[in-house]
């Protein structure tokens, strides 16, 4: 069974940054019903005994295309959030360090260069959908983004590390139609830390 991960700070530990009206609602009710829902689809597909990444690298396996797109839907919405909320802190590191921190410089000159891409991904995502920071194939850094709840798995790109969700539901409550001020406030709760533990488990 897959579940949602229990955050790992109060509703209202990521204040005033991210209000905790939105992390009620968001994580309490869309990611609640996403996780679900994905349960529900992934056991009527036959693949529930495989992981999450598994699956939504390997969605041509479905045959029936609305149960595959039901997978699709739902299993990005599971796992973008999980990843989503689990990388925040009340108390962030401010950079990466160590590995990440090295290849970032390497990869786009400072942290702050990534930062403008990553906002620049997330601000031009057009409707609903998410930018990334993923490591590629051959060890490579890329921002990167997607539509809806798709995810770096489905769209075949690399492993995500960082995720940056762009749903108006993420930020409307608080900041209503100014992504862009969002985007800001994301980075100021974002544990960098978090994220170069991921990179680390992802070059292994």
């Amino acid at each position: 069974m897959f579940e949602q991960i229990t955050l790992p700070y109060a509703t209202d530990a990521l204040e005033p940054h991210i209000d905790k009206l939105t992390v009620e609602t968001h994580y309490g009710k869309h990611h609640k019903t996403y996780t679900a829902t994905f349960n529900e689809k992934a056991t009527e597909a036959g693949v529930a005994d495989k992981t999450a990444e598994e699956i939504l690298s390997n969605l041509e396996s479905i045959e029936d295309v609305a149960l595959r797109n039901a997978v699709k839907n739902n299993g990005g919405g599971y796992y973008n959030h999980n990843m989503y909320f689990e990388q925040f802190s009340p108390s962030p590191a401010a950079a990466p360090t160590g590995a990440l921190e090295a290849k970032i410089n390497e990869t786009f000159g400072s942290l702050d260069e990534l930062k403008a891409k990553l906002k620049t991904a997330a601000t031009t995502r057009f409707g609903s959908g998410w930018a990334w920071l993923v490591v590629k194939e051959d060890g490579s850094l890329e921002v990167t983004s997607t539509a809806n709840q798709d995810n770096p798995y489905t769209e075949h790109m690399g492993v995500p590390i960082l995720a940056l969700d762009v749903w108006e539901h993420a930020y409307y409550l608080k900041y209503m139609n100014l992504r862009p001020s969002y985007i800001d406030a994301f980075f100021n709760v974002l544990d960098w830390a978090k994220v170069s533990a991921k990179y680390d488990e992802a070059v292994k």
